[in-house]
């Protein structure tokens, strides 16, 4: 598990990276951006002591908490063959009804290359996060700012964030302050294709899901056979004469709507993706297509989540797609991001930031995440390891007790 002994807007689904996440574990030195030979280590903790030790370098917070559902205390903190362990569990406490963990360093840091190799505790509504902020005033002209390098959610969600804690307004009654939010999910897209091998001849066809939450189909296309393959699942639908599309002429029905007043599923059909169906939030989502006698398929599409500007939101983590054959459902096609290589609870992942007085530079490991002008992250701040439970990371259930944030090791490198 060692490495070599050597460290103001809502978020956003920039993009799905196709590329699996790896369980292969490379080498610290090779994860530095540029190479290793462009870095020194100047700090680290390897976690490679007995627990008691952890209070020379760590504070821990020891107290409730008001803007999350849990209190946090040291006893949830545990060093123990060879990591940390940031524990969940299910007790109240300090005025809240769950407890787990968060610490900060004793020394403070400013500019460097900052990673953290960690795995996510295993359960929705969980946030595993590395990050940087001041916890003290700032001198005359300074700004209270945050980094978050990671708030990691559960199964495949990565979010960094940049948070000016100084220059707070109000804004309809509520407190608010400029904030740079992106967020990346692992494995999900909002373009699915499923283009058969061996067509089917069915007149059924159902696309289901199991996803914590609404689930927002945009277009379902059932196409006939034809040599010349299909086209783009987020084109607009073509006026080929020899393409078909069947899901046009079927009887269209669904598991539930989000909203009262708004019962109709046939929007999947209409030939626009910025029309959709949007599902019930709660139980399993369904939405089944019945065409007027039995059609042959070689290809199935469907889009899902929504469009905000140029990013992709609420994109469904799991689905599965059937057939029926006259007597059952057949599974044509499934993917659940919690069972396949985008688990980031199943292995350890090397978050990172290249902090500079001219820009921030984020990294999943060792490949660029996202590169921004540093225009308030201009003096030390300690760096923070935290496990929190928050309803916006996912359903808080009783799954989550016992569940923990485990982190191999925290480094810090110099330029040479």
């Amino acid at each position: 598990m060692k490495q070599p002994n050597i460290f103001g807007a809502a978020a956003l689904i920039l993009l799905a990276f196709l590329t699996p996440i790896t369980s292969a574990v490379p080498t610290a030195e090779s994860l530095l951006p540029g190479g290793p030979t462009k870095w020194k280590l100047t700090w680290s903790d390897e976690f490679d002591y007995p627990n008691d030790k952890l209070d020379e370098h760590w504070i821990s917070q020891n107290s409730g908490s008001t803007h999350i559902l849990c209190s946090r205390w040291r006893e949830n903190v545990i060093v123990s063959d060879g990591t940390l362990k940031l524990i969940n569990k299910k007790e109240s406490r300090g005025g809240n009804d769950w407890t787990s963990g968060n610490i900060w360093t004793k020394e403070r840091f400013q500019y460097g290359y900052f990673e953290c190799r960690y795995r996510y505790a295993a359960a929705q509504g969980t946030n595993n996060s590395f990050w940087l902020m001041t916890n003290t005033p700032p001198a005359s002209g300074k700004k209270t700012f945050e980094i978050d390098i990671n708030e990691g959610h559960f199964p495949n969600e990565v979010n960094t964030n940049i948070h000016n804690h100084t220059d707070v307004t109000t804004v309809n009654g509520r407190k608010t302050h400029p904030s740079s939010s992106k967020t990346f999910s692992f494995g999900v897209r909002p373009d699915v294709n499923i283009q058969l091998e061996i067509p089917v001849k069915t007149r059924r066809l159902r696309l289901s899901s199991k996803h914590e939450s609404y689930v927002h189909i945009g277009e379902i296309r059932a196409y006939n056979v034809i040599p010349a393959g299909y086209p783009d699942t987020l084109s607009p639908e073509t006026d080929l004469p020899e393409l078909i599309n069947f899901c046009k002429e079927a009887k269209i029905t669904a598991s539930g709507f989000a909203k009262t007043g708004q019962e109709t599923a046939t929007k999947v059909a209409d030939g626009k993706i910025e029309t959709r169906w949007t599902s019930q939030k709660e139980g399993q989502k369904w939405i089944e297509l019945e065409f007027p006698e039995e059609r042959v398929i070689g290809c199935v599409q469907f889009t899902n989540g929504y469009l905000s500007g140029n990013s992709w939101q609420s994109m469904i983590d799991d689905y599965e797609v059937s057939w029926y054959d006259g007597s059952k459902w057949v599974v044509m096609a499934s993917f659940d991001v919690k069972k396949g290589n985008y688990n980031l609870a199943k292995d350890f992942q090397t978050y990172g930031l290249e902090w500079t007085d001219k820009e921030l530079i984020f990294y999943f490991n060792g490949r660029e995440l996202r590169r921004e002008k540093n225009t308030i992250c201009d003096h030390p701040a300690p760096i923070w390891l935290s496990l929190a439970i928050i309803p916006w990371a996912g359903k808080v259930t009783d799954a989550i007790d016992g569940t923990c944030m485990e982190v191999d090791y925290v480094r810090v490198y110099q330029r040479k």
